[in-house]
C-alpha cells in the first residue's frame, strides 16, 4: 500500500447506502410511507431503490442474503446508522411531527453542535439518523478552529418544533 499521503476531493460525496433487510415490503412502509422517499425501480422482492428528488436512488434495499433474517446485532460490528440530510430545520421539525403523529419510536435526539439530530431505527433495526445542519458561520471552534461538536448534548424538541409555527 503507498504511503503517500492522499487527500480525497473536497466535492466527493457519499452518493448512496444499499441496506440488507429481510422484507422489501415492511422497509418499504417505513422509508417510502413513513419518511416519504420514492421508489425509482423495483425488482420483484429482491431489490428497490428509493430517492429523494429523482436521483436514481440514495437508499437501495435488497434481500439477497438477508430474506426473513433477524435484524443485525446491536453489538457486533456493522452498520451504525445512514443520516438522511434535511435541507432546513423547519423540514426537520415537520418528519418529527410526522413521527410523534404516527406514534413511531424515537430512541434519540441530539443537539451536536454543527447540526441537530433525531435517532430511530428502521423495522430491521437499523440504525436511521434524521438531521439538519446549522449554517457553517453558526458551528462551534475549539481555540485551536477545529470543530467542537457535542456527541450527547440533548436537542430541545419543542423549540425544533417551534419551527412549525413559523
Amino acid at each position: 500500500m503507498s504511503k503517500e499521503k492522499y487527500t480525497i476531493p473536497s466535492q466527493t460525496r457519499i452518493g448512496h447506502v444499499h441496506l440488507k433487510v429481510s422484507d422489501i415490503d415492511r422497509s418499504l412502509e417505513f422509508y417510502k410511507r413513513l419518511l416519504g422517499f420514492e421508489v425509482t425501480a423495483r425488482y420483484g422482492d429482491q431489490v428497490a431503490f428509493i430517492s429523494a428528488g429523482g436521483y436514481h436512488h440514495h437508499i437501495g434495499l435488497n434481500t439477497w442474503n438477508s430474506k426473513s433474517a433477524p435484524p443485525a446485532s446491536k453489538h457486533g460490528v456493522g452498520l451504525f446508522h445512514i443520516a438522511i440530510l434535511y435541507p432546513t430545520r423547519k423540514d426537520l421539525a415537520i418528519i418529527l411531527n410526522r413521527l410523534l403523529q404516527e406514534k413511531y419510536p424515537i430512541s434519540g435526539a441530539s443537539d451536536h453542535g454543527v447540526s441537530e439530530a433525531i435517532y430511530l431505527d428502521d423495522p430491521d433495526g437499523n440504525g436511521v439518523e434524521l438531521y439538519c445542519d446549522r449554517p457553517e458561520d453558526q458551528w462551534p471552534q475549539k481555540s485551536d478552529d477545529s470543530l467542537n461538536m457535542f456527541v450527547t448534548k440533548p436537542l430541545d424538541l419543542t423549540s425544533l418544533l417551534s419551527e412549525l409555527s413559523q
